[in-house]
Parts: structure tokens; sequence; C-alpha cells
């Protein structure tokens, strides 16, 4: 198969827009993981702080479990 390069303005312009899809994908990973660090951080506060885990999945609406694996993660 030939190598194809961008050439047309249209490819170059495809892949610039390509390489800012990626970037910003990536900036937002970076912020998911900081905010799940933060979750945990706060999870881990109350928890310190004397709430159980069933009392922190009730006030978030979601199950004990899931907030075992926000713990975990």
């Amino acid at each position: 198969m030939a190598e194809k390069k961008a050439d047309t303005p249209a490819h170059q312009e495809t892949f610039k827009r390509l390489r800012e899809v990626r970037d910003e994908a990536v900036r937002h990973t970076r912020l998911a993981q900081q905010l799940h660090a933060e979750r945990r951080d706060i999870l881990r506060g109350l928890i310190a702080e004397g709430f159980s885990q069933a009392e922190i999945a009730r006030e978030l609406g979601v199950t004990r479990q899931a907030i075992q694996k926000m713990l975990a993660g």
C-alpha cells in the first residue's frame, strides 16, 4: 500500500483537528484522575469522621459496593 501524506489543505486541517482532539482527551484523562483522587480523599475523610460506607452510599444514591470501588481506585 502506498504511503499517503497530508499534502492537501483539507488533510492538513484534518490532522490538525485530530491532534487537537487527542490533546483534549489527554487533558480530560488527567483531570479525571485528579478528580478521582480528590473523591477518594474526601471519602476517606468522611470515614475517618465516623461515617460508614453505607451512610455515604445513601447520601450519594449509590451502593455500598460503589463506595468500596471508589475507595479502592
